[in-house]
């Protein structure tokens, strides 16, 4: 990793998701009073006096889960996290006071030879105030009081978290490329980006919902830096009941504008659904790179056309997305998983793609003179030239003598000239008429 590395640990409804907020400037994590709320890995930078660092949230240490339990995946999320850390936050509840578990995550956190900086939250009042000198019984130093929510002896915190970071060598960010991972519930997103990391990063189950938070996973593959966010399970808005899913629902479209290309996963056994629909309608008008990552293909029926004719099905469903390749593949058989990360880096490569003004004219020219714009009122539409303006998405603008004269299906003609000829595979593109000034 490019920065040091911060994870913030302790037992269930200690303050952690709060003080991650805090520290990241955000609400990042999900806030609730109940339990268990966060269940994977957050990961965010920050920053203090000129010193970025990346901040982890976990879930809180319950060791009473069974061994097939959600509690029991957290705590060894939680594991992973610490292994993972320079140096570890260790938040303890200065209301609740000491407890037994407290010892026992206290005695993890001995074991693993990390700095580690012993936080009493929930304290709203410095002065006289001798709750948290219990916490010395933890053995890890001298406990420091604050209040995540209100914000109070933060700076104190940070200080002592850049004092640790003395001895850690500083790099450059990665150059990553940012891949979201978007769909319905239970489509099996967390799966697939777990068999792209290659370890356990993200809880899996087959209760919907399991994933809340948009959570972020820096990896190097091949000489490139990915990050990758897999997001919450989108549902129609009708049928969003919880408070901690909507918000979960709104991080996921947040997600979306924040990475480069997006895998819109789809359920083999179900094909397109209307939910399907919207969350890729979502993916177009944010002008994302996109694919369409078919998977559970393993448990489709095959004969000799199945695929051709599952994807011609899918492009007459999302025809507004003719441009985004396919990937059949299966999280459960690996089958074709690998060939994720092989599109990602041609898609993007796609975004960047920029054309030659006289090249790009040519093939206009040649491609209003073989279909002429229709009339309107008699009046007919002429494009005296067009210019590239930008990228990500590629952005065309026509100068022309009347943007009213312009009508969809020609635009649609247009673009798919520019596809024919130049490509752009995964892209949407943007294509705006300006009147030219006489």
């Amino acid at each position: 990793m490019s920065k040091p590395i911060v994870a913030i640990l302790g037992r269930p409804n200690v303050g952690k998701s709060t003080l991650f907020n805090r520290l990241t400037g955000g609400r990042t994590a999900i806030v609730e009073d109940t339990p268990g709320v966060t269940r994977d890995r957050l990961y965010r930078d920050a920053e203090w006096q000129g010193k970025r660092f990346t901040l982890i949230d976990t879930g809180g240490l319950d060791f009473g889960g069974k061994e097939e339990s959600i509690s029991h995946q957290v705590k060894r999320q939680a594991e992973i996290a610490l292994q993972e850390a320079d140096v570890l936050l260790f938040v303890v509840d200065g209301r609740t006071g000491l407890m037994f578990e407290d010892e026992l995550i206290a005695h993890l956190l001995r074991k693993s030879k990390k700095p580690v900086i012993l936080v009493v939250n929930k304290i709203e009042s410095f002065h006289d105030n001798l709750d948290f000198y219990e916490f010395y019984r933890l053995g890890l130093g001298d406990p420091l009081p604050i209040s995540a929510e209100h914000g109070l002896n933060i700076g104190d915190l940070l200080d002592l978290l850049i004092k640790e970071f003395a001895e850690i060598s500083w790099e450059e960010e990665p150059d990553y490329i940012k891949i979201a991972v978007v769909g319905r519930p239970n489509v099996g997103k967390s799966s697939l980006v777990n068999v792209i990391l290659g370890e356990e990063r993200v809880i899996v189950s087959s209760l919907p919902g399991t994933t809340r938070d948009a959570i972020d996973s820096p990896f190097h593959r091949q000489g490139q830096d990915y990050l990758l966010i897999d997001t919450a399970g989108m549902r129609r808005k009708g049928k969003i009941v919880q408070k901690t899913e909507r918000f979960s629902v709104n991080r996921a479209l947040k997600s979306i504008e924040r990475c480069d290309v997006v895998l819109i996963i789809l359920d083999a056994l179900e094909g397109v659904t209307e939910q399907d629909q919207r969350i890729a309608g979502y993916v177009h008008e944010a002008g994302k790179g996109a694919i369409i990552v078919v998977n559970k293909w393993d448990l489709v029926e095959k004969e000799r056309q199945t695929m051709a004719e599952y994807q011609e099905k899918i492009r007459r469903d999302l025809s507004f997305m003719t441009y985004a390749p396919i990937l059949f593949v299966s999280a459960f058989t690996k089958q074709r998983v690998m060939n994720i990360l092989e599109m990602v880096n041609f898609v993007e490569k796609e975004q960047h793609k920029r054309v030659k003004t006289s090249v790009l004219n040519e093939v206009i020219s040649e491609a209003v003179l073989f279909t002429p714009p229709p009339t309107y009122k008699g009046r007919r539409l002429k494009i005296y030239y067009c210019a590239q303006v930008g990228i990500k998405p590629p952005h065309f603008v026509f100068f022309i003598n009347d943007p009213q004269l312009v009508h969809f299906s020609y635009w649609r003609y247009l673009e798919n000239k520019l596809r024919e000829n130049f490509g752009f595979e995964g892209v949407a593109l943007r294509l705006t008429a300006r009147k030219r000034e006489e």
